[in-house]
């Protein structure tokens, strides 16, 4: 008996977008629709069990599931896909390219067949074939001409992937993994002389490519020579006095000439500037706390720095970073701020959990640190500080019974930790004698001064 494609398609497609959703993206419905037509109930039963062996990473048995598909169906790609697949998990990459071979001849240009055919490169350290094939990706996805670059910076075509990365800032505008790229590379070929003769004569054919400049700067600051780098930024904001890239040399340079009026407002116009990407900024930002920690009359142009940033793209580590900023500069209820910021981003960071928790509770923030506490236990269900600190709050807010029992379940969790241990009998006290439970009370506070005896 036949079974309608639409039934293996659907069941197929919740397949492959749970194993490898990326991947396979559209690649399995074009090929159902191509390709596949009807399969029979014993086809299903060998294509499922393969997809299911791969799932808990049997990949043998994968195989041995899929030869008998294609003993059913020779000329379906899908299968030789994920045979690939299987092949290249058992870093067979010999068989997972002759399979992903097979599957291009059966479903040419097929992104997702392509993609896996150059990770099977890249893994094997195949760079020149991985060449080709991104090639042939291109066409088909943009972003890959990033990916040749990197492929022909590590064959060691360096000058070809100096040539493609230049070409792709012209077009889209610098962003830090070409720039590491290109850095990587001088740092490969250490050809500084050449360098800067062939930029020198880049920015005389075209001097309004502010590329060159910034290649030159960074050569030059390489080099040890910032005096001439800090030449070349300065020539370059000259003939184009709207350059905002430029800004992220020069904001390092006024810094280190101690000009910090002009380094504050280089790094204002970084982070204004929708040409500089979020990474550039962050790093920009990293430089800045450090500058502020020790000229705290600019905290609040680093207030506004950042508050442009947060604006531009959500980051829970630049929260954090200002939060362990003004921590470490006594401005406690300020960093309890950004913590917070930082966990309704991120609330699966036990660390960051943890600093909120303690500030709250140090500033009487007791109703926060118990709603916390009790969202942070259902991420943490093991973690017995958490248990120790909603019992504080808990206490605070004279609700002892959750309180009593909340600390009797988090003892469980604790091993071996004598300054905790007693904090929470001391919090068992606290709670028992809020029940007026007073011979509770008095046994867990006698329990609280021995642990912490044995400690000293």
């Amino acid at each position: 008996m036949k079974r309608p494609i639409l039934i293996f398609a659907i069941i197929g497609a919740f397949f492959f977008s749970a194993a490898n959703a990326q991947e396979n993206e559209g690649f399995l419905q074009e090929v159902n629709q191509d390709d596949l037509g009807n399969v029979t109930d014993e086809f299903q039963e060998y294509f499922f069990e393969a997809l299911k062996q791969k799932g808990i990473e049997n990949y043998e048995k994968a195989i041995t599931a899929l030869e008998e598909c294609e003993r059913l169906q020779p000329q379906n790609p899908v299968i030789f896909f994920e045979m690939a697949k299987n092949y290249k998990a058992l870093e067979n990459f010999n068989l997972a390219e002759e399979n992903f071979r097979k599957a291009l001849e059966l479903a040419p240009q097929k992104e997702a067949i392509l993609a896996g055919l150059y990770d099977t490169y890249m893994l094997g350290k195949n760079y020149e074939e991985a060449v080709l094939v991104v090639k042939e990706l291109i066409p088909l996805e943009n972003s890959y001409n990033e990916d040749l670059a990197n492929l022909y910076m590590l064959s060691g075509r360096y000058d070809e992937a100096l040539q493609l990365i230049d070409e792709l800032d012209r077009k889209l505008g610098s962003s830090s993994y070409r720039e590491k790229m290109r850095r990587q590379i001088y740092a490969l070929t250490n050809n500084t002389e050449a360098q800067i003769s062939n930029l020198q004569e880049e920015i005389s054919t075209d001097p309004e490519n502010e590329q060159n400049y910034l290649n030159l700067i960074y050569v030059h600051s390489q080099d040890g020579n910032d005096e001439e780098a800090f030449k070349i930024a300065q020539e370059l904001l000259k003939t184009n006095p709207a350059s905002t890239l430029v800004h992220l040399a020069l904001y390092k340079f006024y810094l280190d000439k101690g000009e910090t009026e002009a380094a504050v407002n280089s790094m204002k116009k970084v982070f204004r500037s929708e040409e500089i990407d979020p990474d550039s900024k962050y790093k920009v930002l990293n430089d800045f706390l450090l500058f502020a920690g020790e000229n705290p009359q600019y905290e609040q142009d680093l207030m506004e720095m950042a508050e442009l940033l947060s604006e531009a793209e959500e980051r829970p580590e630049l929260y954090r970073e200002l939060g362990q900023y003004y921590l470490k500069n006594g401005s406690k209820q300020e960093a309890m701020g950004f913590f917070e910021k930082a966990l309704l981003q991120n609330p699966d960071d036990f660390e960051l959990t943890r600093s909120a928790l303690l500030l709250q509770l140090e500033f009487s923030k007791f109703e926060a640190a118990a709603g916390l506490s009790e969202e942070a236990l259902e991420i943490f269900p093991a973690q017995p500080i958490l248990y120790l600190l909603r019992g504080v709050a808990l206490n605070a807010l004279k609700q002892f019974n959750e309180a009593e029992e909340i600390l009797t379940f988090g003892l469980d969790f604790l091993i071996d930790d004598k300054k905790i241990e007693s904090d929470f009998y001391a919090q068992l006290a606290l709670a028992n004698a809020g029940l007026e439970n007073e011979e509770k009370a008095a046994e867990f506070s006698r329990k609280a001064k021995l642990t912490l005896k044995e400690i000293n």
